[in-house]
């Protein structure tokens, strides 16, 4: 994709996180890894969900085309290699990416391709003729920015519940 999208406050992710070592509360620890995996999930999930339904529109004849030559579904196949993380060492944060790795090998550059929303492919693996499909462009991006602020607020809350938990 265009980058991995990463909600965090590095700065009291880090300072908590380092507090939590120094009394090795691993309930409070495996409370906060809870919480912001349930944050973050409703991103993940609206990625997903958003990719899935994402209109893919040719500029070629109407009426010409047919069936996909492959038994694989795109959208739902990179719906499938969302994945979300979350760390509460090291460098604490929430974080939505897509697993190239679980992939097939034809598909690894695809999502990057669909965020700029415009597709174009060899007809049928044909590569002496080309055809250019539309998407909805930085589909991706725009996903994010609708639930950024809603995160921000959820971790801050549970970054306050921590402190007051260990303090």
């Amino acid at each position: 994709m265009t980058g991995d999208i990463r909600i965090l406050n590095t700065g009291a992710l880090l300072e908590l996180s380092r507090r939590m070592r120094a009394i090795n509360e691993e309930a409070v620890r495996s409370s906060m890894h809870r919480r912001i995996r349930r944050a973050a999930e409703p991103l993940r999930n609206d990625l997903q969900r958003t990719v899935r339904s994402l209109p893919i529109r040719s500029t070629g004849a109407a009426g010409r085309g047919g069936p996909s030559p492959t038994t694989r579904p795109l959208r739902a196949t990179i719906a499938a290699a969302i994945r979300l993380s979350v760390r509460t060492t090291g460098n604490p944060g929430a974080r939505v990416w897509i697993d190239r790795a679980a992939l097939p090998p034809d598909l690894r550059g695809m999502p990057k391709v669909m965020n700029t929303g415009r597709i174009r492919h060899p007809v049928y693996g044909n590569r002496r003729r080309w055809a250019t499909q539309t998407t909805t462009p930085l589909w991706w991006e725009q996903t994010i920015r609708r639930h950024r602020p809603r995160m921000e607020r959820e971790v801050e809350r549970i970054l306050g519940d921590i402190r007051r938990r260990i303090d």
